[in-house]
């Protein structure tokens, strides 16, 4: 990890050899708000006159500024279920994204996690994928399938084309000129699923909104996710049961229920929190839990933002965001037992806000956006 502050500069100070260069950009679907589309609000503020190609866009669902973009779709999103049940179409999507007319671009920018790589740019455009993992469904079917609860006539039917998916999907990897990934452990996916290189580049990530935090911690632990099974709050919940110590978890899904019930008094659930009321809870935890595996994980810079260290499972991206014993700590094995020892190491140690904040530093937007200009600018320069 290098340090080091990034300095934002507007789009239109960033220049590329040839500067009417014509710029456009793809992502996989428009029907929620997640890290995904922070990401793509990144790049759309780098290229603002570009216009985002999608396989379908539910503009009710999306913030007001995203609104006034020049979306542009496929067919599927003339099918209405296709917004609010995208998973139904997923064997679909290939197919819409090489039905898009990018004639006309000299440079398309894909922001992909699931099927947008499949686009096909025209003869002398550059394909530049900003890769936030090789396609989990089609990839790593098994855990998608139980982290999304996709239901028994997919997980029956799709099993015998997965062969046929791999083979297209890797294809269109090999028409890409350059891919960035999100973390190290993405790299390695690109690698091992893909036979090609990539630069990382981690996601932007909010910390400006944070203040410097000098206020002393109170004894609470903090989770802040999404309650489903592959984050991996039963850990946490049976963690803290067995250590006493008060812990607050702020989310919804459909793992809650049966967390809360499994839960001792000393474990507290609350939801529908707005950003500013999450954040009042960031800069007041004594730390932060994250227990599972992510492609990188926005919820633990988010904490460190707020000058809070974070105790993480030691795999994915946290081994890109969590510095042990500088930032937080890690441990080895997804258990409760090691999430245990690794809260007592905690306890014995001292911790430096102001280090930790600074450390976070370098997931920030204006970071982002300066090390994704570098990456295009050598990309299309080096042709």
């Amino acid at each position: 990890m290098s340090s080091g502050r990034c300095v934002a500069k507007p789009a239109h100070a960033l220049s590329l050899k040839g500067s009417a260069l014509r710029v456009a950009l793809v992502h996989d679907w428009l029907n929620q708000v997640g890290g995904a589309e922070n990401v793509l609000d990144e790049l759309h503020a780098l290229f603002p006159d570009a216009p985002v190609y999608t396989s379908m866009y539910w503009r009710a669902k999306m913030p007001a500024n995203l609104r006034e973009w020049d979306i542009r779709t496929t067919w599927l999103d003339r099918i209405g279920l296709s917004k609010s049940h995208h998973q139904w179409f997923l064997l679909t999507y290939p197919f819409a994204f090489r039905s898009l007319d990018l004639s006309g671009y000299d440079l398309v920018i894909s922001n992909k996690s699931a099927f947008c790589i499949n686009i096909r740019v025209p003869a002398g455009a550059k394909h530049l994928c900003n890769c936030l993992t090789p396609s989990r469904f089609v990839w790593n079917f098994a855990n998608y399938v139980r982290g999304e609860n996709v239901g028994g006539i997919a997980r029956r039917v799709v099993p015998p084309i997965l062969p046929l998916l791999r083979r297209v999907e890797y294809r269109a990897a090999q028409r890409v000129a350059q891919f960035a990934a999100i973390s190290h452990e993405v790299q390695h996916r690109i690698q091992k699923y893909y036979r090609r290189e990539s630069q990382v580049i981690y996601p932007p990530v909010d910390t400006e909104r944070f203040h410097a935090n000098q206020q002393p911690s109170e004894k609470f632990y903090l989770v802040i996710s999404r309650l489903i099974p592959y984050k991996r709050i039963d850990l946490v919940v049976e963690a803290f049961n067995r250590l006493g110590l008060p812990l607050v978890v702020i989310g919804e899904g459909r793992e809650r229920a049966r967390q809360q019930a499994l839960a001792k008094a000393n474990v507290k659930f609350l939801s529908r929190l707005s950003d500013a009321e999450c954040d009042a809870y960031r800069y007041r935890c004594r730390a932060f839990i994250f227990p599972g595996e992510d492609d990188f994980g926005i919820a633990p810079v988010e904490a460190m933002a707020a000058g809070r260290p974070v105790i993480a499972f030691g795999a994915g991206g946290a081994l890109d965001s969590v510095a042990d014993g500088i930032s937080g700590i890690l441990f080895a094995q997804p258990s409760a037992k090691a999430l245990v020892d690794a809260v007592r190491r905690f306890e014995t140690m001292r911790w430096d806000s102001r280090v930790i904040q600074v450390h976070a530093e370098r997931y920030s937007r204006a970071c982002f956006r300066e090390q994704f200009m570098t990456f295009v600018k050598e990309s299309v320069d080096g042709t």
